[in-house]
This record gives C-alpha cells, structure tokens and sequence, in this order.
C-alpha cells in the first residue's frame, strides 16, 4: 500500500533532516564565520537558513503570512550548537503540525512568492516540498563549506571521500 501525500511529506522530511543534522554536525564550529566570497552567507548565516525556512514552513501551516510587512530574519545565534538545536526543534514542530492537519488542510492555499514581485496561492502541502527541496539545496551549499572548513563530509546521497560504502 502506498502512503498518502502527507505520509510522503513526513518520511521525505524526516529522512532528509537526518542527513542536514549530520552535515551540520561535522562542521568545525570554530569555523562558523568562513564565508568563502564576500557574496556568500557565512557558514552561519547559511545555516540560520534552514531554520528561517522552517519558521516559513511553520507559518504556512499555522497563521499564513502577512505580506503587507517586509519578512526580517534575525541574526544567527553565536553558535552552530544553538542553530542544530534551533532546527532540531524546528523539526520536532514542523512533524507536529503536519501529522494533526487533514489531507484536505494541506491542500488549502497561502499566499507566498511564485515569481519575482509576484504572489499566488500555493497549497500548504506544495510549500513544504518546496522548502524542504530549498533545504536539500542550501545543504548541498553547505558540504562545500564543510570541505573548505577541513571538515569530513558524510555520506548525503551516496559515499563522499570521507565517508566510502565500500
């Protein structure tokens, strides 16, 4: 049997999460201001990243957003423990929200950015792929960062130099 849609979500969501925790884990925490060009977050702020994407996720779910205020993202704590622990909370908050919504709430739509100045109605359920697809993105960002750091890279979507299957 085939899960449902939001059974997909959650097993995607938690296996992912799995793989960003142990990414984020291996990085150098004296490391947490490498910014490998004066464009580029530092390895702080790219990581603060995926908790600001899941206080999204968490809106999304809960209040909507009000797109009448520009959005703020507050700075990133003083340490990579407190960003794994934020996004380790965030996490638990996220699986909490989507398991008590019916399928037909996570059809319901929110007004979130389709384009550039353009916004449409998303459906809650298309918005959590969507940031989760962003986090597999900005973690794939990050193990570049985790390497200039001199740290090991785990093994994400198959082995690394540093973490061979065979």
């Amino acid at each position: 049997m085939n899960p449902n849609p939001k059974q997909q979500f959650l097993d995607a969501y938690g296996k992912e999460h799995a793989t960003t925790m142990r990414v984020l884990r291996a990085f150098p925490t004296n490391k947490r201001n490498l910014q490998p060009h004066p464009k580029c977050k530092s390895a702080a702020e790219l990581a603060w990243m995926f908790v600001m994407e899941q206080g999204m996720a968490e809106k999304a779910l809960t209040t909507g957003f009000d797109w009448t205020k520009p959005p703020s993202m507050p700075p990133a704590p003083d340490s990579m423990e407190a960003i794994i622990g934020a996004l380790d909370d965030g996490y638990s908050r996220i699986v909490g929200l989507v398991q008590t919504q019916s399928e037909t709430q996570l059809t319901e739509t929110v007004k979130f950015p389709v384009a550039p100045k353009t916004l449409g109605d998303v459906p809650r359920l298309q918005l959590l792929w969507f940031m989760l697809c962003d986090q597999i993105h900005h973690r794939g960002q990050f193990s570049i960062y985790l390497r200039m750091a001199d740290g090991k890279v785990p093994s994400i979507y198959g082995p690394s130099a540093d973490e061979p299957w065979m």
